[in-house]
């Protein structure tokens, strides 16, 4: 087992623009939603300073194929929300994050990355519902070669 590389981060405040997915597959859904809502907002998603964060929103339920997935956009101050994308503020804070490749690998890197918490001297956050994937290439076409950082909510003290 490789050893998991995790740093603690701290994510600033922001503003974000807040799109929603629900069903089999949410992930789509949400992208498509914020993709189109940067096009008309004028946000180049390509641009590498433009990122967008996600979470499972509500998560998978047993039994149910069905689940929730938001999907943030750090947003000025001047862009306004656009049904069914809203804007939310995020408060920041502090998180332990990791790096990997691999849409395959997700599931095995969050347990690895909460139990690398439950085995440091860190506790979980106040905002450990927002369990934060950040994807650096949105628009590769193979879900094996995206490049993903998580965050986990952590107290440091």
């Amino acid at each position: 087992m490789v050893q998991l590389k995790v740093e603690l981060a701290t994510l600033p405040a922001m503003r974000v623009a807040s799109a929603l997915g629900f069903g089999a597959e949410p992930e789509g859904i949400a992208w498509d939603m914020i993709a189109s809502f940067a096009q008309e907002a004028g946000i180049d998603l390509v641009d590498k300073d433009n990122v967008t964060f996600g979470f499972n929103n509500p998560d998978p339920s047993p039994g149910s194929e069905n689940y929730g997935y938001e999907i943030w956009l750090p947003v000025a101050a001047s862009v306004v929300g656009v049904d069914p994308v809203q804007i939310k503020d995020f408060a920041g804070g502090t998180y332990a994050t990791t790096r990997f490749t691999g849409l395959s690998n997700i599931g095995r890197v969050w347990k690895e990355l909460v139990a690398w918490v439950e085995d440091s001297p860190h506790s979980f956050g106040p905002d450990f519902c927002h369990c934060l994937e950040k994807l650096h290439n949105p628009l590769e076409t193979d879900p094996e070669k995206y490049v993903f950082d998580l965050y986990l909510s952590v107290r440091t003290s």
